[in-house]
């Protein structure tokens, strides 16, 4: 009976707000840049992470550069989140502040992942 209490209690609370109990995500973004592209996508990433540092849940964002010339992604960036509806949810202010991606020799892959083990 205490265990069918504490369930039922468990799953109201989610009902009533379900970022009590969100799980952190992390969007991986993965960019394949021409070289003589370089500047305009820094640019760009730079804009984009201006307005996303300011949106709730955001917590840290790193940029990474391949050391290899020839490497399928140029630029990879790695951002922690809250939770799924923080990302979304600061997405949506970014491309409402932000025209869309659209540098020609430039594209972007980004994906939200969940950390599965340590």
């Amino acid at each position: 009976m205490k265990s069918l209490i504490k369930r039922t209690i468990t799953l109201s609370l989610l009902s009533v707000n379900p970022l009590l109990f969100a799980q952190p995500v992390v969007l991986i973004n993965t960019f394949s840049v021409e070289a003589s592209k370089d500047a305009e996508t820094l640019a760009y990433w730079e804009s984009a992470r201006d307005v996303l540092v300011e949106q709730p849940g955001y917590i840290s964002t790193t940029l990474h550069r391949s050391l290899s010339a020839d490497a399928t992604y140029r630029y990879v960036n790695v951002a922690n989140w809250e939770s799924q509806k923080h990302f979304l949810d600061a997405i949506s202010v970014m491309r409402n502040e932000l025209p869309a991606l659209d540098i020609e020799g430039v594209t972007a892959d980004p994906n939200l992942y969940e950390v599965i083990r340590h």
